[in-house]
């Protein structure tokens, strides 16, 4: 039933946007994108007798966006789903559709702006906080985002604050009762604030980010932990200096934070094709440690399928643990026929010292991976993705994973339709 409320809303806003094109911009557009893929090994290595999975997830949104000389809005309707889960004849299914944006921005000044609503919080490279839009549902936060961009000054800065409450208590004991403000959603912050600088250079490129979140401890108290970030990058020429460097503070679950994450990269434009060669460092901490302290970095907001290799074995879920990961990569792409060729190396290596069960110390090598993506366009609103990645796995990693397959592969293939339907003019 709800999703044929939210169905009722969106056509009701359609059909206001369309009756006031007069004075604004309307444009409604969609999305299509099914991808099937093969796991053999996919987030972490297999075990002998594991069979491979294949499955068909699709991710179907409609976007209503509105504009006028002071504001704008967004709204889309977003549903997930695995072909099959639902019978052909059904009644009634699971919900598996909902509101992925729903956000208005009020243009105060030509320079100042105020957004707030559920919406994607993204720059830069995405490390710390992207839309991880990959996964087929997106990460999205409830937030206020106090907005300043000077185009002229080629100048940007984001303030973000947000405070999070769960309908745990039905209304109305929800305003006031023992325990009605105590959060308790799995996996995300209470309370958020931070600050993101952006300053375009004639051959840089600055962003600094200032972040604290807030987290509810099991005990109703709050851990607020710390986040310092820079990324910046110098041209020389055909060639590109950059770096994306993060440190961590405050305090987590009641235990001091110290970790850091410290990414390096030169990358070289030649006639053929670039050549990207990379180093990521994010700090782990030992299995053998008894520090009461928190050594190991975690990129909470990132969309992390984008580093560390596309089969997903760090950060994307809790499955390295605190061991933390060295990363040295290199990446490149060559044109075929219409389409394009990524082509990325990995080669990984423990964060942090590990011993084994037998106090022996693990050697740091985890593993090797290669990655291949082919990209083609079929005009603008059509693309093709198809992707095959491999990771040889070290003893070190099949031992710290507690698997026994050395070789693991993943593939996969995406279609992704993306048509703006409807649009007026100013």
């Amino acid at each position: 039933m709800k999703k044929y409320i939210y169905l009722q809303f969106l056509l009701l806003l359609a059909g206001i946007c369309w009756g006031q094109t007069a004075w604004g911009q309307f444009k409604l557009s969609a999305e299509i994108r099914p991808r099937t893929e093969f796991r053999n090994g996919f987030k972490t290595p297999r075990s002998e007798g594991d069979k491979p999975a294949i499955f068909t997830e699709q991710r179907s949104r409609l976007y209503f966006d509105y504009a006028q000389e002071k504001y704008k809005i967004r709204v889309a309707l977003q549903d997930i789903r695995f072909w099959g889960q639902t019978a052909q004849v059904f009644k009634q299914e699971a919900g598996t559709t909902f509101l992925s944006e729903a956000w208005g921005e009020l243009q105060l000044s030509p320079n100042f702006s105020v957004k707030a609503g559920r919406q994607i919080i993204s720059y830069d490279n995405q490390r710390f906080l992207g839309g991880l839009e990959w996964a087929q549902q997106g990460r999205r936060h409830d937030a206020l985002l106090l907005k300043y961009k000077n185009e002229e000054k080629q100048t940007a800065l984001d303030l973000g604050l947000a405070f999070n409450a769960d309908q745990d208590v039905a209304e109305p004991a929800f305003i006031q009762s023992p325990g009605a403000s105590y959060y308790s959603v799995n996996g995300n912050y209470k309370s958020l604030q931070y600050a993101w600088f952006h300053r375009d250079f004639a051959k840089a490129k600055l962003s600094l980010l200032a972040l604290n979140s807030g987290t509810q401890n099991p005990d109703s108290t709050l851990s607020n932990k710390q986040t310092l970030g820079i990324v910046a990058s110098r041209n020389w020429g055909r060639i590109t200096l950059a770096t994306d460097s993060y440190y961590q503070t405050g305090q987590a679950n009641h235990q001091k934070v110290n970790a850091f994450l410290l990414g390096l990269s030169a990358s070289l434009q030649t006639k053929w094709t670039p050549i990207t060669l990379g180093y990521e460092w994010v700090s782990g901490k030992s299995n053998t440690s008894q520090s009461g302290k928190t050594t190991a970095f975690s990129p909470d907001y990132g969309t992390n399928h984008m580093h560390n290799g596309f089969m997903d074995y760090f950060y994307v879920g809790p499955a390295n643990g605190n061991v933390g990961v060295k990363d040295l990569y290199i990446k490149t792409s060559f044109n075929i026929g219409k389409g394009k060729l990524a082509a990325h190396g990995h080669q990984f290596s423990t964060g942090s010292v590990q011993q084994s069960e037998n106090k022996g110390e693990l050697k740091s090598n985890m593993g090797t991976e290669i990655d291949l993506v082919f990209s083609q366009n079929f005009g603008k609103d059509v693309k093709l993705d198809v992707g095959f990645s491999q990771l040889f796995a070290s003893g070190t990693l099949l031992t710290l994973r507690g698997k026994s397959e050395k070789s693991n592969n993943w593939a996969w293939i995406m279609l992704t339709f993306k048509p703006t339907l409807f649009q007026t003019e100013h």
